[in-house]
């Protein structure tokens, strides 16, 4: 935790969720730098094999090349910026774009252009595709649109790597497909409840049964851990009890992770849910200050054992009953941020993981102190401008809007 951070008790106001320049500043700030994961490397195991990722107002190509290399491009024409590609995956030898013709190869160089003559003096290799930063992270593939020098995904889960080791990532094949589920909240609402470990015992009977007192919850730097032992003692759940009884010895986990369910959030809106059983992957990508669009799908290493494949549907069960739960609760608070008489809560001591988000958004957005939204156009303000995502001093404006912190914590500096 940030000890020079004098809102550290405290969550972030309620303005920030619903708030559309808000929701601007944190598509520049937050997402263009962060990573994105797309999908995993045996997704695309031919060239020509592509999947995109439609986030923020751009749509991310990545694509085996003929050499076996896996590239990541804006899927967008140089000649009039037209859409090439469409659905979330495919094979294409050559991009053509649908509008004019422009025909790129999977590494990207413009290959083709009709009636070339007529452009006049073009420097064509400076017109292929717009390329991407991409990194494979044992086996999954993220891609970022800017780069502001912030670490890598491997760096990012340094701290875990020998943890998850023994799960083999490389070696994960896709269970079934992409789901895209639309919700009507902001994405950090369903972040933070993804973090909140208080409410596992409230709000989620279930895995309460499942872990009793168990689940954990801590915070570094880039990332958040969750954990929860399936405890042996049978759940009065039918779909528990049989996860209980069917989850078979995994021969490539460790003991202690025999009966382990783990849950890693990666800053600022990706989880890997990993089991014995399974590993799944959810991101929450913002499409409006109160909309976000929930990106997952589950993978595993080939097993064709009958009690693993029960488990894994039986992991489904619990997991979507779990799921159900969430957004019920998510959509309550969004719908309670909207009062105005919540602004800000205090947070735990227990609340590690949302101290260290709420800390982290206020350092990239220190607007994000203020109890109350200031006025319209803050974000244009001259000392604004190329305001440093990880931070720096608050800005003048800052400090002359603070009266506007009026609700039950006091000032601070």
């Amino acid at each position: 935790m940030d000890e020079t951070d004098g809102d550290a008790g405290w969550s972030l106001p309620a303005w920030t969720y619903s708030d559309p320049e808000f929701f601007a500043v944190e598509l520049r700030r937050i997402f263009r730098p962060s990573w994105q994961i797309v999908c995993h490397a045996s997704d695309i195991p031919a060239a020509g094999d592509y999947h995109l990722l439609d986030a923020i107002g751009e749509s991310v190509i990545v694509i085996r090349g003929d050499d076996g290399a896996v590239r990541a491009f804006t899927n967008v024409c140089r000649h009039r910026g037209a859409r090439i590609l469409d659905g979330p995956s495919g094979c294409a030898r050559r991009l053509v774009c649908p509008y004019h013709a422009w025909t790129y190869g999977s590494d990207g160089r413009l290959t083709g252009v009709p009636m070339k003559a007529s452009y006049g003096d073009v420097d064509w290799d400076a017109h292929g595709l717009t390329p991407v930063e991409v990194e494979d992270f044992l086996g999954f593939l993220f891609v970022r649109l800017e780069d502001d020098g912030g670490p890598s995904v491997d760096e990012m889960m340094a701290p875990y790597r020998q943890e998850i080791a023994p799960y083999r990532f490389p070696e994960l094949r896709a269970l079934g497909r992409v789901t895209l589920r639309p919700r009507e909240v902001n994405w950090k609402n369903i972040g933070d409840n993804y973090s909140d470990g208080l409410h596992i015992a409230v709000a989620h009977p279930g895995l309460k049964r499942l872990m009793g007192d168990g689940y954990g919850v801590e915070a570094s730097a880039h990332l958040d851990r969750m954990w929860g032992p399936i405890l042996d003692r049978p759940s009065a759940h039918p779909s528990e009890r049989a996860y209980q009884h069917f989850l078979p010895e995994v021969p490539h986990l460790p003991p202690e992770r025999q009966r382990l369910w783990t849950y890693f959030k990666l800053w600022p809106n990706i989880a890997f849910d990993i089991y014995p059983d399974q590993v799944d992957f959810m991101q929450w990508l913002p499409v409006s200050p109160t909309q976000t669009l929930i990106r997952e799908i589950s993978y595993a290493i080939p097993d064709e054992r009958r009690e693993m494949k029960a488990a894994r549907y039986l992991n489904w069960r619990i997991n979507r009953q779990v799921n159900a739960e969430d957004t019920a609760l998510v959509a309550r608070v969004q719908a309670g941020m909207a009062s105005d008489s919540f602004m800000v809560g205090p947070l735990s001591e227990q609340e590690v993981a949302l101290r260290h988000f709420c800390g982290r958004m206020r350092k990239v957005i220190p607007e994000a102190r203020l109890h109350r939204a200031p006025g319209m156009g803050w974000s244009f303000r001259p000392d604004n401008v190329g305001h440093s995502r990880e931070g720096g001093n608050p800005s003048p404006a800052l400090s002359q809007d603070a009266g506007l912190r009026d609700g039950s914590p006091p000032a601070r500096g």
